[in-house]
């Protein structure tokens, strides 16, 4: 929500805050358990559209991963950076505050909604007239506020009140100027309030998880372009979430790691809170996984598969993507390789670039990147024991909070140590 939607926040019949949120409440449903998955119903940019979510997952994950609506960024994911803003209902909504499930009949608007390439939307042409992009981070957030600023409340659009009322999104690139002046034109040229949103009409969207289809009964078109159930992976593609590169001394020798390393089944028994389900035809695992950060407890099931052996055996490329009912996914591509060290012990190199979503992505990237390398070093103790044993590691739970407490206070130290020398 923009800085100029001062209302107290109203109450559904259930007494949860809504309006902050979302303009109406959806209707009243039986009880959800945490790992149902809910078929959701409702309107975006003017399509009729149905979605099979997790009742946790937020706006912004439904739009973006089940109807492919990439327009709509994320970057706090704690309302306040605004990037998410779409309208609900005709008024402006942090799309990741507001839980899928609350859209249940809604009519939806994101920045795909408001203009297309051959009919911008007069706020979309004045952006471009004055460079008020830059990044374009900010952009659909930017625009979808002020669209709801001039539409809903253009008496407060005034050129002394504008730098306030915009204030609801954040820039990361400083071109408030540009922002604020394309803003002041549209308000000029349409004083009384301005046109509607010009990309709104019925179309098929394509999803890119399953569920996502057209609202109504199946069809056979619709039924052909189901998402079929996974049952291999693909190396990822893009700029992963984070990359963690490490390297282990070992005590075991390079063979007892090698022999480790080689051994899926080993190898996932070394993994903290990992567990392997089911051997595959074609070097594939299936898997699950499970790790609590606070409150936030994952359960991952998932798909591996091993794409390229070291002639040596003493090493391994392994990728692998997993979800979480309550709407995380996760894609690894990870390498590993056992290298003899001069002292008769091991150097055991791992690199893993790790692409998240969800709840998982929402702790920020350098908390994931600190958790991932503790994972990681956990790792790297449990193959030491188990080459040096020949037996499986005792298992050992994730605790993603003891691991980045155990960050935290490296990185103060750290920090102390710079302090004192400088």
């Amino acid at each position: 929500m923009t800085t100029h939607r001062t209302s107290e926040p109203q109450r559904c019949s259930e007494g949860v805050p809504d309006s902050t949120v979302a303009p109406k409440c959806a209707p009243a449903r039986g009880k959800v358990g945490a790992h149902d998955v809910v078929d959701v119903a409702f309107t975006v940019n003017g399509s009729p559209v149905s979605v099979s979510v997790p009742p946790r997952m937020h706006l912004a994950d439904a739009l973006r991963e089940q109807l492919g609506l990439t327009g709509t960024h994320l970057g706090c994911e704690h309302g306040v950076c605004g990037m998410c803003t779409v309208l609900v209902d005709g008024e402006a909504a942090r799309a990741c505050l507001l839980l899928a499930v609350q859209c249940e009949g809604a009519e939806v608007v994101t920045v795909e909604g408001l203009g297309s390439a051959e009919e911008q939307h007069p706020l979309q042409e004045a952006f471009s007239h004055h460079h008020g992009l830059q990044c374009g981070f900010c952009t659909p957030g930017m625009l979808m506020s002020s669209y709801d600023l001039l539409a809903n409340s253009p008496d407060r659009a005034a050129d002394h009140e504008l730098p306030e009322q915009m204030s609801g999104v954040l820039c990361r690139c400083t071109g408030y100027r540009g922002i604020l002046a394309a803003v002041s034109d549209v308000h000029a040229t349409h004083p009384d309030g301005v046109p509607g949103p010009r990309n709104c009409a019925a179309r098929t969207l394509v999803g890119r998880g399953s569920g996502s289809a057209p609202a109504g009964p199946p069809t056979a078109e619709t039924e052909a372009t189901a998402a079929p159930v996974a049952e291999d992976v693909t190396i990822p593609t893009g700029a992963p979430t984070v990359t963690v590169t490490l390297a282990s001394a070992l005590t075991a020798p390079v063979d007892a790691v090698a022999a480790v390393v080689s051994d899926v089944e080993r190898l996932v028994a070394c993994l903290p809170g990992a567990e392997l389900t089911e051997t595959l035809p074609g070097d594939r695992y299936r898997g699950r996984a499970g790790a609590a950060l606070g409150p936030v407890k994952l359960s991952f099931e998932g798909l591996a598969r091993v794409v390229e052996r070291d002639p040596q055996g003493r090493g391994l490329r392994l990728v692998g993507q997993g979800r979480d009912t309550g709407g995380s996914a996760t894609s690894a591509d990870i390498r590993l390789h056992a290298e003899p060290d001069p002292d008769g012990g091991t150097v055991l190199r791992a690199e893993a670039d790790l692409f998240l979503s969800g709840r998982i992505a929402q702790f920020g990237r350098a908390l994931a990147g600190d958790v991932s390398r503790r994972l990681f070093e956990q790792f790297a103790a449990a193959v030491d024991e188990s080459a040096r044993t020949g037996t499986a590691p005792t298992p050992a739970a994730a605790s993603a909070v003891r691991l980045a407490l155990r960050a935290a206070r490296d990185a103060l130290r750290h920090a102390v140590r710079r302090f004192r020398r400088g």
